[in-house]
């Protein structure tokens, strides 16, 4: 969206505006014309889901809405506490951040963030000296974008790390789903950080669900798994222990996981607890 007063920047006052339907007809006109591709583009990727950590509720509310239209589903929380829980507990794709937030800097917070998860992270702040943007590079930023800023443009770099990011996932070969960083090449996998050692089979079985996430996985198919890459046959009673003994392993208090779909089979799902009592 454009402002109406300097016709580039996204500012409060804009923002204020959209949000009380001043520009509805501005919005109708773009979402048909500008976004069109990018909400089959999104389709594709799954709705890629972004975070951001902005105490500025009006300009929260606007970026929420643009990326919306763009095609990403986008959440924003006030403060570092919340912003960490929700980064510990559910799966992103990339994350925005302030600097100046009411319980800490987003550049100690950025590198606590890039230590334990590989999520990309654009910072989204008014500090526009060049030696806040070396501090926020160096803290693990991808992009370093100052207020106020032109809409159009945020949503290009958004897309641009992001693209950038999926490349480097599909070279290093690695998954990240919730807090779970997956080494295809390596066979190592990381649960908040921390190495967890599994089975052969038991890697095996964890990296079929995490390239099948939200697919039902009927007990047949994963035997088949099993049974084709050591030669050995395997009932479903072992498949159920060793489904068992990895759920043990990953699963924490926010989440299971793997869900159990009777009488069919498996599903992948980073829901936490909570998300998954509803359905």
């Amino acid at each position: 969206m454009q402002c109406y007063n300097c016709s580039k920047l996204l500012c409060r006052e804009t923002m204020r505006c959209l949000l009380h339907g001043a520009a509805s007809n501005m919005m109708r006109h773009n979402a048909a014309s500008d976004y069109s591709a990018a909400h089959i583009t999104a389709e594709r990727r799954f709705m890629e889901r972004i975070l951001l950590i902005e105490d500025d509720d009006i300009l929260a509310e606007g970026v929420k809405m643009n990326l919306s239209l763009a095609g990403f589903t986008a959440e924003s929380v006030s403060d570092l506490k919340e912003g960490e829980k929700r980064l510990d507990t559910e799966a992103w794709d990339l994350l925005l951040l302030d600097v100046n937030l009411p319980d800490g800097d987003g550049f100690s917070f950025a590198r606590k963030v890039r230590s334990i998860q590989d999520i990309p992270v654009i910072f989204l702040t008014a500090k526009d000296m060049d030696e806040d943007m070396m501090i926020g590079f160096e803290s693990g930023a991808d992009d370093y974008i100052t207020k106020p800023f032109n809409v159009q443009i945020l949503i290009q770099r958004v897309r641009a790390v992001l693209g950038r990011y999926r490349i480097g996932q599909a070279r290093s070969q690695k998954i990240q789903t919730g807090n779970l960083t997956v080494d295809l090449q390596s066979w190592q996998v990381l649960k908040s950080g921390k190495e967890l050692i599994l089975t052969p089979t038991e890697f095996r079985l964890l990296k079929k669900f995490c390239e099948n996430p939200g697919i039902v996985l009927t007990r047949q198919v994963l035997l088949e798994e099993m049974w084709d890459k050591d030669g050995n046959f395997v009932d479903e009673h072992t498949l159920t222990i060793f489904v068992s003994r990895l759920r043990a392993k990953i699963a924490d208090e926010q989440h299971s996981y793997i869900r159990t779909i009777y009488g069919t089979g498996y599903m992948w799902t980073e829901k936490n607890r909570n998300e998954e009592k509803q359905l």
